[in-house]
């Protein structure tokens, strides 16, 4: 009886060492909140970091739903006054984006002579154009977050992209192409800013180093 009681014993200490053990060892909803925020920050810093400007895309345009998505990232960028002091206009028909190339390779001879050029926005087969409202003088900067949002949530879902100006600025300075900016159907007091290319990567180009020493911290 008395070894029987000791076992008893035993085996009660035992159960308590094991159940403090179990709690030690099972996370908190402090701890696996933390290794969310910690797995979620590292996706995040990889995608940037992952991040090219693509110049070559594959001929297969990037579906609506899958553009909506990423159009939504855009718009929900940070923005002064949340004036969302922005134009938006999606552009993914050939006939468009051919029917401009034209213009543009008759006012540019040498953009003909290239094998690989098939179109004036790097060869993507969606682009989407960002005006900007002349009133606000902040509106630049908030056109420029929206596109930023928009680039890093495409490279999210494995979709190539390419901040361009000088398309923009062949639309707006060259008469041949008012049709097409009038097609843009851009608003009274508004003026086109930027463009994106968006497509499916046709290359993988490296990294290009960033120069660190413009980078200071003011004590």
């Amino acid at each position: 009886m008395i070894i029987s009681k000791s076992i008893s014993k035993l085996i009660g200490a035992s159960l308590c060492v094991a159940s403090l053990l179990a709690s030690c060892n099972t996370p908190t909803t402090e701890q696996t909140n933390a290794t969310v925020a910690v797995d979620t920050s590292k996706i995040v810093i990889e995608n940037i970091m992952a991040r090219r400007s693509i110049r070559q895309y594959k001929p297969q345009p990037v579906n609506r739903d899958t553009m909506q998505i990423i159009l939504n990232c855009g718009i929900n960028a940070p923005n002064g006054q949340n004036k969302q002091s922005w134009a938006i206009r999606v552009v993914d028909n050939p006939e468009f984006i051919n029917g401009i190339t034209e213009v543009f390779k008759e006012k540019n001879p040498a953009a003909k002579k290239s094998p690989s050029f098939k179109n004036m926005f790097r060869n993507a087969p969606t682009v989407v154009f960002i005006a900007n409202d002349t009133s606000y003088d902040m509106s630049q900067i908030d056109c420029g977050l929206l596109g930023e949002n928009m680039i890093l949530a495409a490279q999210s879902m494995g979709i190539g992209s390419c901040c361009l100006g000088s398309p923009t600025r062949f639309m707006t300075e060259t008469p041949e192409a008012a049709e097409y900016l009038k097609q843009l159907d851009i608003p009274e007091g508004y003026s086109l800013l930027y463009c994106i290319a968006f497509g499916y990567p046709d290359e993988t180009p490296a990294a290009k180093p960033r120069d660190a020493s413009k980078i200071k911290f003011i004590d």
